[in-house]
């Protein structure tokens, strides 16, 4: 394709605007990733000037810090050019230059996907500077820009003492967390992040803004509810319905002795817990002295008194006291501060499984032998659940595509390093290949999409079960040249 000057790219941009100007061999070909370009200088040039933000091009200060995933092991690759939007405008104006140039692209908003698929080779398209929070009082609504993350919530909703569904980690972007499902402490009394989602703004391949709710492009917003992260287009405003917030009880214990009969008595417990407890369990495995070493912790909230708590953890006290035992009563977003962290950027691989029912001796012990068979890395290896029920299962699987109702935890494995020899690396996801597969056979088959995991096989069944068929329907009608892919995206 010949050199496209500003001028003409600019004259274009109208007519790419409305899907013209472009042939559908043209679009096809455009398609197919092993054809990616490289844009000269002067082509990137023409991009700057054409935007009301920045345009950072490697040879700009601290271009690989703002290129860095959460992922690092995925900080490697490196885009051509990454453009800071602050409006539509700037969005719409990437979209044009980067299908006029055979560019490949993707969005960034939190920049947390588990597989690094917000990084790019070709333009970073980052939200980030569209981070606004404005909460209506009056209605609980709350509209959120395209690139807000949990901590830009934390702030805006304090002082109404309001919240929705958020995440611990407060780097986050919301439009990942929702677009994925959204779990959080909440999500037991209050529904998942997308169940409170009732509208959103996207931006198409051809550079139009639709706004899709329950009653305007119902089918995009159905998809967009559980699948819609990189798939379909750039989110560039989320509303949300807000609760209301009031104190809870925080708590976080830790044990390191008696481990297997403790988490017997955690789940029993977890079993038959009300609404209003939010809870993580984990069995972590760290070396000391060339010795691997247990302990289990459970982490959460609870909307009731520190009574109310303590009679829920008297069972399992009865079987082994805490090592250590932390429980406070806090006003809502001070409680926040108690559960969250900061979500800053590791060398991890986390592996998810969905539950059913209870997990039986024979899943316990797997768990423990494979824990204790570690390889071990410099830092640590967790298996862990989160506790499911409660709201989340007041909707069916196919209300929305978010499918994995009606389980009782979502599982993971979690591996996390500093970087070390590559040699240790490969022993250890081979470790974890093994444990994820021996634990099909205790849990599902099915995963949580916003765990991406690249290793997973048949993953589009994992992530979307029975609600693919539909999803890839959508995507053919709002995204046919398949311009927002990534290498676990809906096909067309």
């Amino acid at each position: 394709m010949a050199q496209v000057s500003r001028r003409q790219f600019l004259r274009a941009g109208t007519g790419l605007a409305f899907g013209a100007g472009l042939g559908t061999p043209f679009l096809q070909w455009l398609a197919d990733g092993s054809n990616e370009a490289i844009a000269t200088p002067a082509i990137w040039k023409d991009l700057a000037t054409s935007l009301e933000g920045n345009l950072f091009r490697p040879d700009s200060a601290k271009f690989a810090e703002r290129a860095r995933p959460w992922a690092l092991r995925y900080a490697d690759k490196l885009p051509q050019g990454i453009a800071q939007c602050t409006s539509e405008k700037d969005i719409r104006t990437c979209l044009q230059w980067a299908q006029a140039h055979k560019i490949p692209l993707v969005t960034r908003s939190g920049g947390h996907s588990y597989a690094g698929y917000s990084t790019t080779t070709g333009l970073m398209i980052s939200v980030s500077a569209l981070n606004s929070v404005n909460a209506d009082q009056a209605t609980g609504l709350a509209i959120l820009g395209g690139g807000a993350r949990n901590r830009n919530v934390y702030a805006e909703c304090k002082p109404l003492d309001r919240a929705v569904t958020h995440g611990r980690c407060k780097d986050v972007g919301v439009a990942g967390l929702v677009l994925g499902g959204g779990i959080g402490f909440n999500m037991r009394s209050q529904g998942l992040t997308c169940d409170q989602l009732v509208e959103t703004k996207i931006m198409l391949a051809n550079g139009r803004v639709i706004t899709c709710n329950e009653k305007n492009y119902a089918d995009l917003f159905w998809a967009c509810r559980g699948a819609g992260g990189g798939n379909f287009g750039i989110h560039t405003s989320f509303t949300f319905q807000t609760f209301p917030v009031d104190r809870l009880t925080v708590f976080q214990l830790t044990w390191t002795d008696k481990i297997v009969d403790t988490f017997k008595a955690i789940q029993t417990m977890t079993e038959k817990a009300p609404e209003g407890l939010g809870i993580k369990v984990s069995i972590t495995a760290k070396k000391q002295a060339n010795s691997t070493v247990l302990s289990l912790s459970i982490l959460g909230q609870l909307t009731g008194s520190m009574d109310e708590l303590n009679a829920l953890l008297a069972p399992i006290l009865t079987v082994q006291r805490p090592a250590t035992n932390t429980i406070q009563n806090l006003p809502y977003w001070e409680a926040q501060e108690f559960v969250s962290e900061e979500g800053l950027p590791e060398y991890s691989h986390e592996r998810s499984r969905f539950v059913k029912g209870q997990l039986s001796d024979q899943a316990i012990a797997t768990i423990i032998s494979n824990l204790n068979a570690w390889p071990g890395t410099s830092l640590a290896a967790t298996w862990k659940y989160f506790l499911l029920g409660g709201k989340i299962d007041q909707k069916r699987p196919e209300d929305m595509a978010f499918v994995h109702r009606g389980y009782s935890m979502l599982s993971s494995i979690e591996l996390e390093w500093k970087p070390e020899d590559l040699q240790v690396i490969a022993d250890n996801e081979r470790w974890l290949s093994t444990f994820h597969d021996q634990m099909e056979d205790y849990t599902t088959a099915y995963c949580y999409q916003n765990f991406i995991d690249p290793s997973q096989k048949n993953y589009l069944q994992a992530y979307y079960g029975d609600n693919l068929p539909k999803l890839q329907a959508i995507k053919r009608k709002y995204d046919p040249t398949n311009l927002f892919r990534y290498p676990q995206s809906i096909p067309v």
